[in-house]
């Protein structure tokens, strides 16, 4: 009896220190106010504003590159809301698009919807990042699943804007996206 007493708090141990590292020190735990001081200031509106270009890679859930993408955006703004319309060509030769409808509020909070998110993404603006929260559903054909999604949007010092995203689903990391947005050159 005292082995399995030993087993279960050993295993409840673990599970709590695997759940703190979770809210205290891991990507899903940063705040905007983490970065409210930091220079320079995104501005949306600004930064990502007409033809965009788009280019990332998506982590499985073990780390390894499930897949490549470049992605074509036209962002137009009037006043506090937006539509950024996306394009996406993955190295399979499979295209998605979406459009993101997104309305800014004075306090820096963001509100965002799509088609395949479910409900309204909330955000944030602050200092060189903005971040967005929403549930998103898969195409059936990736299995139809709803998954819990973390944006990170970082602006670099020459506005280039590196995003990071994590999808989870009941709390399990099943995907990680990497990518880099940058105003198109003129042609």
């Amino acid at each position: 009896m005292a082995v399995l007493i030993g087993v279960v708090s050993g295993v409840l141990l673990i599970l709590a220190f695997v759940l703190l590292r979770d809210r205290m020190a891991s990507f899903a735990a940063q705040t905007p106010a983490d970065y409210a001081d930091a220079e320079p200031s995104f501005d949306l509106r600004r930064h990502l504003e007409g033809p965009i270009l788009c280019e990332g890679v998506i982590y499985g859930p073990l780390g390894r590159v499930a897949s490549r993408f470049v992605g074509d955006f036209d962002v137009r703004w009037d006043g506090d809301t937006g539509v950024m319309e996306e394009r996406f060509t993955y190295d399979s030769g499979e295209v998605q698009t979406r459009a993101w409808h997104l309305r800014l509020h004075a306090d820096g909070r963001i509100d965002a919807e799509a088609a395949d998110v479910i409900g309204t993404g909330r955000g944030w603006q602050a200092g060189p990042t903005v971040s967005l929260r929403y549930r998103i559903r898969l195409d059936e054909d990736a299995g139809g699943h709803v998954l819990d999604a973390i944006d990170w949007m970082y602006l670099a010092p020459n506005g280039v804007i590196v995003n990071r995203s994590q999808f989870r689903k009941f709390g399990i990391k099943v995907a990680e996206l990497v990518a880099t947005m940058r105003r198109k050159e003129a042609v």
